[in-house]
Formats: structure tokens, sequence, C-alpha cells
């Protein structure tokens, strides 16, 4: 069967509160951060991820304070992202009570910090994010939280990623977040044919058949998603039992 495919949902945060847009645009509020990881603790996901999605963009530090609240209130590993530049911050996160800690802009703007995080905490605790969209000439690697695009490709960059430490490659295809789709099946099934290290899927889920496919079509190794969590469409444990009964290994 090999290793049990992960759901995980995503708190992304802004001004202390989750929201949810679409295409990186249109947000609206989704609740409070706190109380939702810790429903989605209790309701069996495997694992949580909080990015304080402006963090980069305005040039601040993480909410670190809510960061050990969020952290105290669940029991599975708990991923940290937005606003991390340097070695610093990946130890300020870990010590408020994150498991893993991601980084995207910083991690393209500075790719030693990568290394530099896998040498000091262990290959384990770096996960690189990689927003990319596809564009006419092929798929780039965006920064800013979606708003500027880079001249790095996708699959090159993961590539360097992983060499450089990377333990994870958490990837959001732009053209597919929140648009309820589905998943970027073809680009997910490169990336996990071509990398030793788990690839996770990120944007456009909006059915438990969507699911089905990013693990069956597209190989990922965990599927990420928030606005089907968080507005109730697709409850966790009815999600799993879904997937079991469609023959994959998920952990009940």
């Amino acid at each position: 069967m090999g290793l049990a495919k992960r759901i995980i949902p995503c708190l992304d945060v802004k001004d202390g509160e989750t929201v949810k847009g679409i295409n990186f645009v249109s947000l609206r509020s989704a609740g409070d951060p706190v109380e939702l990881g810790k429903v989605y603790s209790e309701a069996g996901a495997d694992e949580l991820v909080f990015l304080d999605i402006t963090a980069s963009f305005e040039g601040r530090k993480t909410f670190t304070e809510m960061v050990g609240r969020v952290a105290r209130e669940i029991n599975i590993p708990f991923t940290v992202g937005g606003g991390v530049n340097e070695l610093a911050d990946v130890e300020r996160l870990l010590y408020a009570g994150a498991d893993k800690v991601s980084m995207n802009s910083a991690a393209l703007r500075h790719p030693e910090l990568i290394a530099q995080t896998a040498s000091r905490f262990g290959s384990q605790v770096c996960v690189v994010a990689i927003d990319a969209r596809l564009d006419d000439d092929g798929w780039h690697c965006y920064t800013k939280g979606g708003r500027n695009r880079t001249e790095r490709g996708l699959f090159e960059w993961a590539h360097e990623a992983q060499e450089r430490g990377a333990g994870e490659i958490l990837f959001t295809s732009m053209n597919h977040d929140g648009t309820k789709n589905g998943y970027a099946n073809e680009a997910l099934a490169r990336l996990a044919g071509e990398l030793s290290i788990p690839v996770i899927a990120s944007g456009g889920a909006g059915c438990k058949e969507h699911f089905r496919d990013a693990f069956t079509l597209g190989h990922a190794d965990a599927a990420l998603a928030a606005s089907v969590f968080h507005f109730g469409e697709i409850p966790v444990p009815e999600l799993k039992q879904y997937l079991h009964n469609e023959g994959i290994n998920v952990r009940l």
C-alpha cells in the first residue's frame, strides 16, 4: 500500500482571521484560525498548514503568538509559513510550536536558506512552497503571494529545492486555486515522477473525486485544501472514508 496519503487543511491567515479567495484574490473570511485548527485536529486531519498570506508582501513576521495558540490546541503535525526570511524566523516558529516551516519567496531569493534550515533542523522541517502559474510560455514560479512573476520554472526550481535539502514540496497551482475544478494533476504527476521527496497538491479541490484524482492521477503524497473544509462542504472524516472506499491508503 505504501505510505498513507495525507489530508491537510490549510489556514490562510490575514489580519488574524482565516480567509479564502479565488486565484489568490477576492478574499473572504472563513473564521478564527485557533478554533478551526482545533476542529480539524479533532476531525482526523493528518496535518495542518498555517500561512500568513500577506507576511511576505507586507514585509513583516508571521504572528508568532497566534502560532503558539494554534499549536496548543492541536495534536497533529503543524506547518507554518509566511514572512520566513532567515534562519532566525525558522527558529522562532519552531519554538512557538510549529513542526515544519514553509518558505516560498525567501527560498527563491536566497536558496541557501533551504540548506541552512535542513542543516540546522533537519530536512523534515523544511517545506518549500511553490506558487506557480501555467503561462503561455510554461509553468513559472511567483512570489509575494502570487504578485510577482519570476523567471524560475516550476520543475527546475523544485529540483533545486530538493537538492538543497527541502523535505517536501508544497505546489500550489495559481490557475486552479479556489476554482474547485480539480488539482493540476498533469504537473503534479511530473513533479512526483521526477522528485524523490513528497509532493503536496494544493489549489483546486471542489469535491471528493478531486482528492482521489490528485492521488491516483497526480501521484501526490498529500492533498491540501481550504474552502471546502472551512465552509463545511467536505467533512474530513467523510472524505477519508470515501478515499478508503476508493482503495486509497489513508489513516481512518
